[in-house]
């Protein structure tokens, strides 16, 4: 079965865009305030079991399916286990060693490896107007950190994060790929989302436990409301928006919000890390919003 999202975006396809690139952009800072007291598996299945419930909670309010046949939850379990635990997993980990604007910065090149990944698997073809919008824009997003790479150049560890960052990205393209195959197949995004939410809490804690980790929580404020956002705007809500995109108007176009994520990592960064503006970061906000415009103007190719 194919997918055939439309040429042009609608208005309801920029809003999920707004969506997820506001939730997501926002998740990095609260990610590594994360990190510390509680192991990042244990934090990772705080995420997303309340994740989980409330897209539940959502689902039943909503009246929506419940109910599938074992095949169907044999998919649901491989999109918990790409999307919703071990690349995020590494992602925490790779918090150790990078900062939030590097993490950003990274992951943006979900927008270049997603219609790769497409194209080598047959799936409609490798639009080049897509991916010459997203290398134009992580080009910027690299001019927008500059300074923050170049001050961790010496810092052990570095690889390891890089390396970890990497490997999420791989898990998590791979989960894009089965999302937009499944959702081919007539799979409700929400009812996709909640259980696979579930079954991606399930292995982090089967990992925790292999790896005797204590369950515990940390009672600060820091830590609770970071998880809240994280739950509710980073989980619940911008994954729903993101993966309904997918469906809407392709992986490749998709994949650019992660681009345009650093954009929102700077304002924060900006707003409580001092960052400081220079000529290479208004070039960089530039060729972010250039290779947007590409990007969201690109003729859409069918996907199967």
């Amino acid at each position: 079965m194919k997918q055939q999202p439309q040429g042009a975006p609608t208005a309801a396809d920029y809003a999920l865009y707004a969506t997820v690139v506001i939730t997501w952009g926002a998740a990095w800072l609260p990610l590594r305030l994360q990190l510390g007291v509680v192991s990042p598996e244990v934090s990772a299945v705080w995420r997303f079991l309340l994740g989980g419930l409330i897209v539940f909670g959502w689902l039943i309010a909503a009246k929506g399916r419940v109910r599938f046949p074992l095949s169907d939850h044999l998919r649901f379990a491989v999109l918990g286990l790409t999307m919703f635990s071990f690349n995020f997993l590494s992602a925490y980990y790779a918090g150790f060693h990078l900062n939030g604007g590097l993490l950003a910065i990274i992951f943006s090149l979900t927008a270049v490896i997603n219609p790769l990944y497409a194209a080598l698997l047959g799936r409609g073809g490798l639009n080049l107007r897509v991916v010459a919008g997203a290398v134009i824009g992580v080009i910027g997003v690299a001019l927008l950190f500059g300074p923050k790479l170049l001050s961790v150049d010496a810092q052990p560890g570095t690889l390891a994060g890089v390396l970890l960052m990497l490997f999420s990205i791989f898990i998590f393209t791979t989960g894009n790929m089965f999302s937009a195959a499944f959702q081919a197949r007539g799979l409700p995004v929400l009812s996709a989302n909640a259980w696979s939410m579930l079954y991606g809490t399930a292995f982090l804690a089967l990992f925790a436990v292999l790896r005797g980790q204590p369950f515990i929580f940390e009672w600060t404020p820091k830590y609770a409301l970071s998880l809240l956002w994280l739950a509710v705007a980073g989980t619940a809500i911008g994954f729903f928006a993101y993966v309904t995109l997918i469906g809407r108007i392709g992986t490749g176009r998709t994949g650019y919000v992660t681009v345009l994520m650093p954009l929102v990592a700077l304002a924060l960064s900006t707003l409580f890390e001092g960052y400081s503006w220079t000529v290479w970061a208004v070039i960089g906000v530039a060729l972010v919003l250039i290779g947007n415009a590409i990007v969201l103007s690109a003729p859409a190719k069918a996907e199967t």
